[in-house]
């Protein structure tokens, strides 16, 4: 029994060590670089993130209200349930991303880099969709009300709510 306790313990200080939330590190790279971090549930509002390396970081359930990601690249990156409210996205590679039930009301996505990210219940009324490439996104129950959909590169809007 004590050296199940220990076990735990040391996988426990062991995992704490390694992983975790990785937002010191984000904060030391100048808000530049933070590849394959544990952002999950980071409060990130309002945070200058342009041209940041963010791919195949876990961002899951992070709020990312009104923050600026001109350029970032978040390739293969799990924003699931993340709130960008608001957020600017201009020219933001998502691609491969896990944006399922993604809160992107009022974003402004112009000419982001989308394709075969999974926007299954993600909610992107209001946002600025212009020029932004969604070929073989996953727009199942993807709520569009009010969106800007002009000159949108690839999507197929089968299964996509509220479509203007």
């Amino acid at each position: 029994m004590l050296r199940y306790i220990f076990l735990s313990v040391f996988a426990l200080l062991l995992l704490t060590a390694c992983g975790g939330n990785d937002l010191d590190q984000l904060e030391q790279s100048g808000f530049n670089e933070c590849v394959g971090c544990d952002l999950s549930g980071a409060d990130l509002q309002g945070a200058d993130l342009t041209v940041a390396w963010l791919a195949g970081a876990n961002l899951k359930g992070a709020n990312l209200k009104g923050a600026d990601l001109t350029d970032a690249n978040l390739v293969n990156a799990a924003l699931r349930g993340a709130d960008l409210t608001g957020a600017d996205l201009t020219g933001a590679n998502l691609a491969a991303g896990n944006l399922t039930s993604v809160k992107l009301s009022g974003a402004n996505l112009f000419r982001a880099y989308i394709m075969m990210a999974d926007l299954s219940e993600a909610d992107l009324s209001n946002a600025n969709l212009r020029e932004a490439n969604l070929t073989g996104a996953n727009l199942n129950g993807t709520y569009f009300e009010g969106a800007n959909l002009e000159n949108v590169i690839g999507a197929n809007f089968a299964g996509a709510l509220n479509v203007p």
